[in-house]
């Protein structure tokens, strides 16, 4: 490759590179206009941004100590190693502290969905209650009769047996959509600990990392 070549991809490299660099930029500066420090929601949004936004601005800066290798071959810290050199620094240190805030608000919001299922398994176990309530099934039975879901001329041990037969039923909906609602949360809980978390740690050695190799 010709020096005039490598020096268009050189140039090429730390534009694209700077480029995505500013997109991260832009991204934190949106959700840093809201100026919500106090909102623990706002906290998280700043956390999900830098987390999921950040990879981009570590592939940015790669690019950038490429281009700049391919434009000067001799190791040496030059302006731009300085500058991925710093924001590196400044991302790491922002990545680690965003780690105990994405871990109090994966407590906070696993503590709702707690709250909500634990909630919906008590109703739950009050309708199985319900089952043997002669009163709820003469409720069940009239109502079974006025919809012609029962007949009138059936005795009373067939109407009972319709009535507990479309309890059991009814029932037996919801404890499926509460099993759905704990595979959600616990699919849900998983992605916020591995997704986020566990991504943040990952991105705090990746760019400290390219740090120390931009200074080094």
């Amino acid at each position: 490759m010709s020096s005039a070549t490598s020096g268009r991809f050189g140039t090429l490299f730390r534009w694209l590179g700077l480029t995505l660099v500013v997109l991260l930029a832009l991204q934190l500066l949106a959700v840093l206009a809201v100026n919500g420090w106090s909102d623990e929601s706002f906290r998280q949004l700043l956390s999900t941004t830098l987390v999921t936004q950040s990879p981009m601005a570590f592939v940015g800066m790669l690019l950038m100590l490429i281009g700049q290798r391919m434009d000067e071959p001799v190791p040496g810290r030059t302006p731009l190693r300085w500058f991925v050199g710093v924001v590196s620094g400044l991302l790491a240190l922002a990545l680690l502290i965003t780690i105990p805030v994405t871990i109090s608000g994966d407590r906070a919001v696993s503590d709702q969905a707690n709250q909500a299922l634990l909630a919906q398994r008590g109703q739950l176990e009050m309708a199985k209650a319900q089952l043997e309530n002669p009163q709820v099934i003469e409720q069940v039975v009239a109502q079974g009769e006025q919809a012609g879901q029962i007949p009138a001329t059936a005795t009373e041990a067939q109407k009972k047996q319709a009535a507990q037969a479309f309890m059991n039923r009814q029932l037996k909906q919801a404890e499926d959509q509460l099993k759905q609602a704990e595979n959600r949360r616990d699919l849900a809980a998983n992605q916020r600990r591995i997704g986020g978390t566990g991504t943040a740690v990952v991105l705090v050695v990746a760019f400290a990392l390219l740090g120390l190799v931009a200074l080094l």
